[in-house]
């Protein structure tokens, strides 16, 4: 048997029984549905064994199947730190990191991150992908990113991850507060308001996987009510312009909604704040990979 194509098969089949479908492990791996039914094939063909059954929602995996599916994950685990050891071998990093970004690149500091990989690491390639902070977690465990930022309250951070799936390793970059905000002329409405008093206003809501949104679920149910949503948006430039537009209100960073007060005269409520922490993480069994870890030290030499 192939050794190379060995790797890639067992490769494919741990993608799909973490996915459940061809179609998803396709897109993690960037390959062709057909290439991934022609590998699990293969593999079932070379073990004897049937490793998944069809079902009207995707592929459930079988009893043999689950079976040998640590033993898959050991050897892929065992490929990475041979890669690894290799690498310190030689002395240099080289290879292509894959970060999930949130937020504004200023924020989060990325450039700095970027220039500082740059030029410690020269042969390293990075790849950005973009999105809310909750797709971050999604995107580790399906192997879509190596690492990336994630925002949260200071009380989850021990927590982030503890959802059963692959463990999260993580570290704090930074503390922040989050205040409501609302359209101009909307001041005497959010003046010494409390949170109850807040639910009952319009707000601009985000998706579930937002970090706005899982604060603000926190703190609504603590105080027994709901915001009455009116509209959903997934990016804060759209959050801002449909306040600016008198929609209705929104979490917004401290030091953009003073910066929206004073701009355009939105109005922020005085009585309230949201507490929020910056972190970056990776899956817990690859946060020793030279290039997770050089990242992880580079963010925290430079915040």
């Amino acid at each position: 048997m192939d050794r190379f194509s060995s790797i890639n098969t067992i490769l494919a089949f741990v993608t799909v029984a973490r996915e459940g479908s061809v179609s998803r492990a396709a897109e993690v791996l960037n390959l062709t549905q057909p290439a991934i039914s022609h590998q699990i094939k293969r593999l079932g063909e070379e073990t004897g064994l049937t490793l998944f059954n069809r079902t009207a929602t995707g592929l459930q995996i079988t009893h043999d199947g689950t079976a040998v599916l640590a033993k898959a994950q050991h050897v892929l685990d065992a490929v990475s730190d041979f890669q690894r050891s290799a690498r310190q071998r030689i002395g240099r990093l080289s290879g292509k990191l894959t970060i999930g970004t949130i937020v504004d690149p200023e924020f989060i500091r990325l450039g700095r991150l970027l220039a500082n990989l740059r030029a410690e690491h020269p042969e390293v390639e990075t790849e950005l992908i973009h999105g809310v902070s909750g797709d971050i977690l999604t995107w580790l465990r399906r192997g879509r990113v190596d690492a990336g930022f994630y925002l949260c309250g200071p009380d989850d951070l021990s927590s982030i991850g503890s959802d059963g799936g692959d463990p999260v390793h993580a570290i704090k970059l930074a503390d922040f507060t989050y205040r409501v905000i609302g359209p101009a002329g909307w001041q005497k409405q959010v003046e010494g308001s409390d949170w109850s008093s807040l639910a009952a206003l319009p707000w601009i809501g985000t998706p579930e996987a937002s970090v706005h949104h899982r604060l603000l679920a926190k703190i609504f149910e603590r105080h027994g009510c709901r915001p009455n949503v009116v509209a959903l948006v997934d990016q804060e430039a759209s959050m801002l312009e449909m306040v600016r537009s008198g929609i209705g209100l929104s979490l917004c960073r401290e030091s953009i909604a003073l910066h929206q007060k004073q701009s355009f005269g939105l109005a922020v409520c005085n009585s309230v704040s949201v507490p929020a922490c910056l972190c970056f993480a990776a899956l817990e069994r690859r946060k020793d990979n030279p290039m997770i870890a050089e990242t992880f030290d580079l963010l925290l030499r430079s915040w």
